[in-house]
């Protein structure tokens, strides 16, 4: 007997401070934690729920449930009340001094995700995404926290990301020799990084950029060993090192993405704009036909369309070069009209964050100007299933929805750094600059938009009616 009561109090005595320091540390997590609305009562909700539950030191503790579902409201899910829908989340964030509002719902739309930030966006709320696959049948290695994210600029874009299947790309481009112009370039990476996943036997990356080659070379190197492509430094401008790639390394398809680009920067350089838009764009074209290549797709502009400043002249010509040389030879030539490209480098988004970081102000033209935006898989998979579905002569344009005001997307991107337009980070409006719209247009009314047998909300094919001379 006195054995048995001097181990239990010996071993109380040793486990009581230990017993201790624990509750007192998760009062303290519990005390510092963000307090959570969970959005959505389903498997995921569920899941995270008990998850931050159990584990406070993540630093979130959920308080309630909010969930568009009538017959759930003041259900009880593990152990929280779902107090509403997600149209009550103003008043909901101040009832229960939330701190995060954080979305569980993993077929949320765009739409959907608009929606809710709108309702958080005027709160001191932040808004969170959860974005994993989780396995809920085995919890080994769990990574909530890690697959939770911040609201990103391209899930507020006026319409649902268009997913397009790229099955008909991948049988152009299996065993193919491919050669992208322009290739150490933003979409001329990218372009790269996918010709290369979809099984080209060789790719050739065409640039006169030596800092850009160097780099797509070693990522591409890394990713896909040193076997499968070649970075050749040159100019579209120079004949003869063109000719002297085609001859060497004999592609069947060419993605043609060199081109000046900067609207301010060519109103003030306007040769150079001709030089290489058109008169280098004229030498892959005729390379490609004394070459004998199957097919060549050219990556355009919206500002293509209407043109009110030398960079959109120049690709429009170069839009119509290509219809011009698709009727003089077997090699079919199509182009691509994208509109901006988000966090493409000099797109405004990378700017805006700039200026954000610094802590403003964030400069904007004008507070009615308008574009049209794309995510970067959306412009990579248009350019590759034009490659597919080019018959010859067509201009591909992906149908991307309602116009973006800029000033909108401006306020958005503030908002989204946990700041306040106006009072944190000012507005300054400059005027438009040197051949700028205020809006942008994806087609001309000469033009005949037609549908492409890809699903309604795809890209459609323009049959352009105007021809050079």
């Amino acid at each position: 007997m006195f054995f048995f009561i001097n181990f239990m109090f010996s071993a109380f005595a040793r486990l009581l401070p230990r017993f201790l320091q624990i509750i007192s540390s998760r009062s303290v997590t519990r005390a510092t934690a963000n307090r959570t609305v969970i959005v959505g009562c389903g498997e995921t909700g569920t899941y995270l729920a008990q998850y931050f539950i159990t584990n406070p030191e993540k630093g979130f503790l959920p308080v309630a449930f909010v969930d568009n579902d009538p017959q759930l409201k003041d259900a009880l899910i593990c152990g929280l009340k779902v107090v509403g829908g997600d149209n009550q989340l103003p008043s909901i964030i101040e009832k229960y001094d939330v701190h995060t509002v954080m979305v569980a719902i993993p077929s949320a739309s765009r739409a959907d995700l608009r929606r809710i930030y709108g309702l958080v966006r005027n709160t001191d709320a932040a808004l969170k995404i959860y974005s994993g696959v989780q396995d809920y049948n085995d919890r080994v290695g769990d990574n909530a926290h890690a697959n939770l994210r911040n609201i990103r600029i391209e899930d507020l874009l006026g319409r649902d990301s268009v997913k397009l299947k790229n099955g008909e790309a991948k049988a152009l481009l299996s065993d193919a020799t491919v050669l992208v112009t322009g290739g150490a370039g933003f979409i001329g990476s990218e372009l790269c990084r996918q010709v290369l996943e979809a099984g080209a036997r060789r790719l050739v990356v065409y640039d006169f950029n030596e800092n850009g080659l160097f780099y797509i070379g070693n990522e591409l190197s890394e990713r896909f060993g040193n076997s499968r492509f070649v970075t050749i430094l040159g100019s579209i401008r120079d004949k003869n090192r063109l000719k002297t790639v085609f001859d060497e390394y004999k592609p069947q398809l060419v993605f043609h993405a060199a081109a000046h680009k900067h609207v301010p920067m060519m109103e003030i350089n306007p040769l150079e704009a001709v030089k290489n838009n058109i008169f280098g764009t004229r030498n892959v074209l005729s390379q490609c036909i004394e070459s004998g290549i199957k097919k060549c797709v050219l990556i355009s502009s919206d500002k293509a369309v209407n043109p009110s400043n030398i960079m959109g002249a120049t690709k429009r010509i170069a839009e119509l070069l290509f219809m011009d040389f698709n009727r003089q030879d077997k090699t079919e030539f199509c182009a691509v009209r994208f509109g901006n490209v988000l966090g493409s480098e000099g797109s405004v988004v990378p700017y805006f964050a700039k200026q954000i970081e610094s802590g403003g102000p964030v400069t904007v033209t004008d507070p009615e100007i308008t574009r049209y935006f794309m995510t970067i898989p959306e412009a990579v998979s248009l350019v590759l299933q034009a490659g597919a579905l080019a018959k010859g002569g067509e201009i591909f344009v992906l149908d991307m929805g309602e116009p973006v005001k800029i000033k909108d997307l401006a306020e958005d991107m503030i908002r989204l750094a946990g700041l306040m337009p106006g009072r944190d980070i000012k507005l300054k409006y400059i005027g438009l600059r040197p051949g700028e719209k205020m809006f942008e247009e994806l087609s001309m009314s000469a033009e005949t938009m037609d549908k492409t047998t890809h699903e309604k909300y795809s890209f459609c094919a323009t049959i352009p009616l105007t021809q050079p001379g």
